[in-house]
């Protein structure tokens, strides 16, 4: 998403202004970006546009490449079926809150439920 900062005139831009469509949908062949930072440089605020074309893939989808898809489907729906399951909402905040502070402890309650689920999809499979 786009952020532009207006005042008298347009203080900075940063997003993508525009993207391309998907096949078959009507909307710019090419992709605008607009990069805004402030640094300790000789330029302080810079901002910048990029266009970039559509990218079309040259190479086939290898099969490590489906499996990560079907890893990240399956342990995506088992972290929402988890979050809305009644039974297990207050073991998981338990269990939560007593790795949060551990050295490679997750720190948001989503993170954890993604490292739950991934652990028990890799265990299945």
């Amino acid at each position: 998403m786009a952020k532009v900062g207006w005042s008298a005139g347009i203080d900075y831009v940063s997003g993508a202004l525009s993207k391309p469509g998907k096949n078959g949908q009507h909307s710019c062949a090419k992709m605008l970006l607009g990069t805004h930072r402030v640094a300790a440089t000789t330029n302080p605020e810079c901002n910048r546009l990029y266009l970039r074309k559509k990218v079309v893939r040259s190479t086939p989808v290898s099969t490590d490449e489906l499996q990560a898809r079907d890893r990240f489907t399956a342990v995506s729906l088992a972290v929402v079926a988890r979050q809305k399951d009644l039974s297990k909402i207050n073991a998981d905040i338990a269990a939560f809150k007593a790795q949060k502070d551990l050295p490679g402890g997750k720190t948001t309650m989503k993170s954890w439920y993604w490292m739950v689920c991934g652990e028990e999809y890799d265990s299945q499979h």
